[in-house]
C-alpha cells in the first residue's frame, strides 16, 4: 500500500513537471542579420526616440553614459539582483538578430527570442498595450543605436526564482496580457503603456506582482520611494493639472517641490522627448488619478500647510528647529499667500510626508545636482552631519511641517543608507 502511494506521488510530481514544462514552452524565432539602417525612415527613427524616451529605456538599460542601451544596471528585489540587458542592435550581446516580430513577442509576451521567459521586472505587463505603429518605430530606433558588445553580470535571483520556466506559472496567475480598453485617452495608454508608470507607483505583492486594488498607492522601488499618486497620497496639496504639466515638463512643481532621484531621469532623460500634447495628456490623466484639485483650492492648501507649519515652528525651540534655522529656512522658507517655485517648502514635500523617510534621507545626505530638479539649482548634500543631527532635523520636520505620524528607527535608516552609499549601493 505504501508503495502504491509513493509511486502515485511520484508519478503526479512528474506529470506536474510535464504540464509545467508544456505551458513554459515556447518556440525561439529564427535569428536574422542586422538590419540596416537606411531600411527604417528617418521619420519613423525620430517617433522612435520618443517612444525610447516616454518608456524611459536609457535610463535603465545604461550604466555608463558612454556606452548607451548597453544594460547591465543592477535591480535590487526581495528574490535577488537583476541586471538589465543590453538592448543595442549588436548581435552576439545584444539584440541585432532580433526581427520585428521577436522584438513585439518581447515586449508584448515576456518572451525573449530563444524562447526564455523574461522576468517581469521588464514591465512586459505594461508593454502589452504598446501599438503595432509605436513598437515599429521603437524597432527603427533601436536598431539604428551604436552596436555595443557588452555582456551585463549575471543575474544573482535566489533559487527557485532564478527558473525562467516557472515565470510561466506566475504568467497564469498575474499577466492579462492588454488591458486597456479601446476607448482609453492619449494620457492613459502613455501611463500603462510604455510609460509604465504604476511599475514604479504601486506595491507588490509577494511574488512581485502589482498588489489587487492599491494601484498608485506608492511604493519602494530600486533605492527610492515612489510616492503615491492615487488619491491616498500624503501630501496636503492636490495635484492640478498644470502642476502635473509642469512637473512632467520641467521637473519641478511649486506645490510639490522637484523632481529628483529616479524621477529625475524619468523627467530630463525620459520624457523631455515627449511632445508638450503628449505631456498635456499624462498630466490630465493623472489629475484624475489623484483626485486632483483645481487651481483655486491648490492654493488655498497650499498657504494652510504652510502656515501651520510656520507657526508650530515658531513654537519650537529644539536642535532640529536650530538645524533647519541654520542649514534650510535660507532656501525652504516661504511667504503661505505666494510659494516660490525657486524655494520648494518642506511642508508641501512628499519627501517630509511619505509613510518612508528614504528620499528625505537619501536628498539631505546625498544633495540634489543641477542635473535633478530645478536645471542649474544645487542643494549640497549633509553627509558631515551625524545621525543624531539628522534625526533630530528630520523629527522636528516631521512634527511640525505635517500630521502624519512619526517615522520609526530613523537612526538605523541613515546609518543604513550611509553604509549603502559606502558600499556604492544605492
Amino acid at each position: 500500500m505504501i508503495k502504491r502511494i509513493a509511486v502515485g506521488i511520484v508519478g503526479l510530481i512528474i506529470l506536474g513537471f510535464i504540464v509545467l514544462l508544456l505551458l513554459a514552452w515556447e518556440g525561439s524565432i529564427e535569428p536574422q542579420s542586422p538590419p540596416s539602417a537606411d531600411s527604417f525612415s528617418q521619420e519613423q527613427i525620430d517617433r522612435g526616440q520618443v517612444m525610447a524616451g516616454i518608456g524611459n529605456c536609457q535610463s535603465c538599460h545604461t550604466t555608463d553614459p558612454d556606452q548607451p542601451y548597453a544594460g547591465g544596471l543592477a535591480f535590487e528585489t526581495e528574490f535577488g539582483t537583476l541586471y538589465s540587458t543590453n538592448i543595442t542592435p549588436d548581435p552576439e550581446s545584444g539584440i541585432g538578430q532580433w526581427s520585428q516580430e521577436a522584438f513585439n513577442r518581447a515586449m508584448r509576451e515576456g518572451v525573449s527570442r530563444d524562447g526564455s521567459h523574461l522576468f517581469p521586472a521588464f514591465p512586459y505587463t505594461h508593454f502589452a498595450n504598446v501599438s503595432d505603429a509605436d513598437l515599429e518605430d521603437l524597432y527603427a530606433y533601436m536598431m539604428t543605436r551604436e552596436a555595443i558588445n557588452a555582456e551585463p553580470p549575471e543575474n544573482t535571483l535566489r533559487f527557485p526564482f532564478s527558473i525562467r520556466m516557472l515565470q510561466a506559472g506566475w504568467k497564469l496567475l498575474y499577466f492579462d496580457g492588454a488591458t486597456l480598453e479601446e476607448d482609453a485617452s492619449r494620457g492613459e495608454y502613455l501611463a500603462e503603456g510604455l510609460g509604465h508608470c504604476s511599475a514604479c507607483h504601486t506595491p507588490r505583492n509577494s511574488v512581485g506582482a502589482e498588489a489587487d486594488g492599491q494601484d498608485y498607492d506608492g511604493a519602494f522601488v530600486n533605492g527610492w520611494f515612489a510616492p503615491a499618486l492615487s488619491d491616498n497620497h500624503s501630501t496636503p496639496v492636490g495635484w492640478t493639472e498644470d502642476e502635473l504639466f509642469l512637473y512632467l515638463r520641467n521637473g519641478v512643481s511649486i506645490y510639490h517641490g522637484v523632481a529628483a532621484g529616479s524621477m529625475a531621469d524619468v523627467v530630463h532623460q525620459g520624457l523631455v522627448e515627449a511632445s508638450d500634447d503628449d505631456i498635456r495628456a499624462l498630466a490630465r490623466y493623472f489629475h484624475t488619478v489623484t483626485g486632483g484639485s483645481d487651481a483655486a483650492q491648490a492654493g488655498s492648501q497650499a498657504a494652510r500647510a504652510i502656515r501651520t507649519a510656520q507657526e508650530r515652528s515658531a513654537g519650537t525651540l529644539s536642535r532640529g528647529e536650530e538645524l533647519f534655522t541654520y542649514g534650510c529656512a535660507s532656501c525652504h522658507y516661504n511667504n503661505p499667500d505666494e510659494p516660490s517655485i525657486m524655494r520648494p517648502d518642506m511642508s508641501l514635500n512628499s519627501a517630509v510626508t511619505a509613510d518612508d523617510p528614504t528620499n528625505l534621507i537619501r536628498f539631505t545626505l546625498e544633495g540634489i545636482s543641477d542635473e535633478a530638479g530645478i536645471q542649474g539649482v544645487v542643494m549640497p548634500g549633509y553627509t558631515d552631519w551625524s545621525n543624531d543631527d539628522l534625526v533630530a532635523l528630520f523629527t522636528f520636520l516631521r512634527d511640525t511641517h505635517t500630521d502624519r505620524p512619526a517615522w520609526d528607527n530613523l537612526e538605523q535608516r541613515i546609518q543604513a543608507l550611509r553604509d549603502n552609499a559606502g558600499n556604492g549601493k544605492e
